[in-house]
């Protein structure tokens, strides 16, 4: 489904860190590695930041433009998948935190062109560039798993 109003793209934004909470809530609870344990809390933490501002910018500070065009974006490349991952391994299970990031980093990058709201694609590019930042500390950690196995 294209995403083809601003305010489809807030509510997807909203939605899409809401979900990815609840993901990173569980396999936090699931995991062996206390570390990883504690980057998964981190990650739940700042998708609950994520999604409380993406609320907020949509209800509060752009009510003006919620119907305005977009094109562009499809609610298909970027969906996180709301089921938590049947993975035994620490290292399975980072490769699919690495994979929710990828396409959370990717859709606030694509989405922060389109908008024409300087505020929202300040705030987009940051929340992407944080993915980045995310996306480096899950490698590295990817990396540490892969080296205790040999």
């Amino acid at each position: 489904m294209a995403l083809t109003t601003f305010g489809a793209i807030m509510g997807f934004a909203a939605e899409m860190s809401e979900r990815t909470e609840e993901v990173y809530k569980t396999l936090a609870s699931k995991v062996k590695n206390k570390a990883l344990q504690e980057v998964l809390k981190i990650l739940a933490e700042e998708e609950a930041k994520n999604q409380a501002l993406m609320v907020k910018m949509r209800r509060e500070k752009v009510t003006e433009l919620i119907l305005e065009s977009v094109t562009g974006l499809h609610q298909e490349d970027y969906e996180i998948d709301p089921k938590v991952p049947d993975v035994t391994e620490d290292a399975d299970l980072l490769k699919e935190v690495l994979m929710i990031e990828e396409k959370k980093r990717k859709f606030f990058q694509d989405a922060s062109s389109k908008v024409s709201f300087p505020e929202v694609a300040r705030v987009f590019r940051k929340v992407a560039q944080k993915k980045e930042e995310n996306l480096v500390r899950i490698q590295d950690l990817l990396k540490e798993e892969k080296a205790k196995r040999f």
